[in-house]
């Protein structure tokens, strides 16, 4: 049964496993942070579960521990941040920041992230856009999960994408989704259980439809949408990769073995600042008047409202952590399992 921890003690226990395993307290600080954001929001899939991953990648050379992120190419509304193979936080949250730069005096901007890793919950890299008054997008590709519409082979990752709008004195809208039909992480509790899955989540290696979750794991995952899903997956991989120079999704081994090549997929962000088309105020109100006709439909619930809840639970009560898997990042922080 999983006990519950203060965030701020589970936030510098992965930081120091992290930083143990060999990356720079900078790195290790802002991939701690966002995998303790993510467990506050109730994404575990994205949280504490991650950090022998990361330490893995880190040892084994999967990810640089001493990159620090650059910019390596820079043309004044748009730039190109080099994050040397290192984890992907601390290149993202300063992606981010010269996303937010550039659109204040420019308007819009858009920042590409090369030679870059796993970069968790998109959602979390749009929050200081939003918060700076901008709409924001965030999206990068992942090792090779679906297959090109109509093929066989795993091509494109899941490839998240989040979208954020500010609002006028209240929480700002945060859409967030990957473009698979369901997330790995289901079908891994499925064969783990030794349980079904429906069709139309997965294809078996050779191409066909199964239901079979072990049978889906050696195969392909199932854009949503099927075509429409497909496409989208498409958009991200050369947005993400075509624009950075990253590697696309089928030139990199998958996140969860701790051994491999280094991923170098890419990210993109993309900031906007309303006062520079319609006003800031023109386009609060048009937000608002979207919003109040979305929530006089009974039943509505705005994005990101679930989220917003389970993070104020989590800086109350802490979060929900596995006893062995709590066990193993201090372990990795080199703190007693008792401590």
């Amino acid at each position: 049964m999983s006990a519950r921890i203060p965030v701020a003690e589970l936030e510098r226990l992965m930081a120091a496993a992290i930083e143990r395993s060999g990356a720079t307290a900078a790195m290790a600080k802002a991939t701690a942070r966002a995998l303790a954001t993510a467990e506050l929001d109730g994404i575990a899939s994205h949280g504490a579960s991650r950090v022998p991953q990361y330490c893995g990648h880190v040892k084994n050379g999967r990810a640089n521990g001493a990159a620090v992120p650059v910019v390596a190419r820079d043309s004044k509304a748009a730039c190109l941040v080099d994050a040397g193979r290192g984890l992907a936080f601390e290149a993202c949250t300063f992606a981010a920041l010269e996303a937010i730069r550039r659109a204040k005096t420019y308007g819009v901007s858009f920042v590409a992230v090369t030679n870059s890793n796993h970069f968790g919950a998109a959602a979390f890299h749009v929050e200081a856009i939003a918060a700076a008054g901008l709409v924001g997008l965030a999206f990068g590709n992942s090792p090779a999960a679906m297959p090109a519409w109509g093929g066989k082979r795993p091509l494109f990752g899941t490839n998240p994408i989040a979208a954020t709008f500010p609002r006028r004195e209240a929480a700002p809208l945060v859409i967030d989704l990957s473009l698979s039909e369901v997330a790995r992480g289901k079908i891994m509790v499925a064969a783990r259980d030794g349980k079904p899955i429906p069709h139309g989540w997965a294809l078996d290696r050779d191409g066909q439809p199964t239901t079979d979750a072990k049978a889906a794991l050696d195969g392909s995952m199932l854009p949503m949408g099927g075509v429409k899903g497909a496409m989208l997956a498409l958009t991200i991989e050369l947005l993400a990769c075509a624009l950075s120079g990253a590697a696309f999704g089928f030139e990199s081994d998958s996140f969860f073995v701790e051994e491999g090549k280094p991923t170098r997929i890419g990210q993109g962000f993309l900031a906007i600042n309303p006062g520079a088309l319609a006003g800031q105020d023109v386009f609060l109100e048009r937000v608002e008047t979207l919003v109040a006709a979305m929530l006089a439909d009974e039943g509505v619930r705005l994005p990101g409202e679930r989220r917003r809840g389970n993070r104020e639970r989590g800086l109350r009560e802490g979060v929900a952590v596995a006893p062995d898997l709590l066990a193993r990042i201090r372990s990795l922080a080199g703190e007693p399992a008792g401590a």
